[in-house]
């Protein structure tokens, strides 16, 4: 039998606020990256999360986390989830376009999707959920364009920035399966962990290959990083942590479909535009997408779980 899933609001509004968190960070970064290359750039973002959480820490009166098990699990959700995506993604973006990125990085839910049928409890691949998500993708295709499907494949440098891109939205899915398997704890501090775990990878790199005593930033590349870094990194990995215990992988996933139509509402809030037909057709498959996407088998008591 065929059933709608119903979530509670906290998950949708949890998830809206991810959206404009994460969305708004492409213009900061664009900001930003114009006057502080990618690793430093990276790196300073990091940073700036890292003494956030640990302030937040030390002003509730508490302390990081001291178990072994949960810094180990830290140090790889830092380098899954933070370092490694952060810098394909903003190396890539340096050579391909923005719509480009769009598409590879809408495979994530996809990826997320498979991955979690295998190792998450609950998270079964149906049928009408990999349609909703299919029509998703479409959804993607249709916001960005022909333009950006034709640059798809080609050689050398183009190539390299496409499949460093695919690298981070894959490293995204991974992630979220991670994160789904947190060693107990409060959610504040192990977003505080892993942003100093993150912010230890990156800065010994940054230093290595941008040679950041150098770089001479601008005041609003300076204010992009600091806004990224407090918004856009901390108080994001809460809500990220807290949304993904409680909704699950496949669920947040569905946000590399929202964030485009974020940055479509951005535009025409901010920079008065007019969107054409196409975006409409988009937003109309996005959403129609994320509904199929929650509708769900309802199994029998008896059936098996899948682990």
């Amino acid at each position: 039998m065929i059933q709608v899933q119903t979530r509670p609001a906290r998950h949708w509004l949890l998830l809206l606020s991810l959206v404009a968190m994460w969305g708004s960070s492409f213009l900061l970064v664009k900001l930003a990256v114009t006057s502080i290359p990618p690793a430093t750039l990276v790196a300073a973002r990091l940073a700036v999360a890292a003494v956030v959480l640990a302030g937040v820490l030390v002003a509730a009166g508490r302390q990081l986390p001291r178990s072994p098990r949960l810094w180990a699990f830290a140090a790889v959700m830092a380098a899954v989830g933070n370092a490694v995506p952060f810098w394909l993604i903003a190396w890539g973006q340096q050579t391909i376009s923005s719509g480009l990125a769009g598409i590879l990085m809408a495979v994530m839910p996809l990826v997320t999707l498979i991955l979690a049928h295998g190792f998450v409890e609950g998270e079964r691949l149906t049928g009408p959920r990999a349609v909703g998500f299919l029509i998703g993708f479409c959804g993607i295709l249709v916001l960005v364009g022909p333009e950006a499907l034709l640059e798809l494949g080609g050689s050398g440098s183009s190539l390299m920035a496409q499949l460093a891109v695919l690298g981070g939205a894959v490293c995204y899915a991974v992630n979220a399966i991670i994160a789904r398997h947190r060693p107990p704890g409060d959610a504040l501090e192990a977003a505080a962990a892993v942003a100093a775990m993150a912010a230890l990878m990156m800065i010994p790199a940054a230093l290595v290959v941008d040679a950041p005593w150098s770089v001479r930033p601008t005041a609003t590349a300076v204010a992009g990083v600091v806004v990224l870094g407090v918004v856009s990194t901390a108080i994001a990995t809460v809500v990220y942590f807290k949304l993904i215990a409680d909704a699950g992988p496949s669920f947040l996933s569905l946000i590399n479909y929202l964030i485009p139509v974020w940055a479509v509402a951005l535009g025409i809030a901010a920079l008065d535009e007019d969107p054409d037909w196409s975006a409409l057709v988009a937003l109309a498959l996005v959403l129609a997408g994320i509904g199929l996407s929650e509708v769900t088998r309802r199994r029998s008591a008896n059936a098996p779980h899948r682990l």
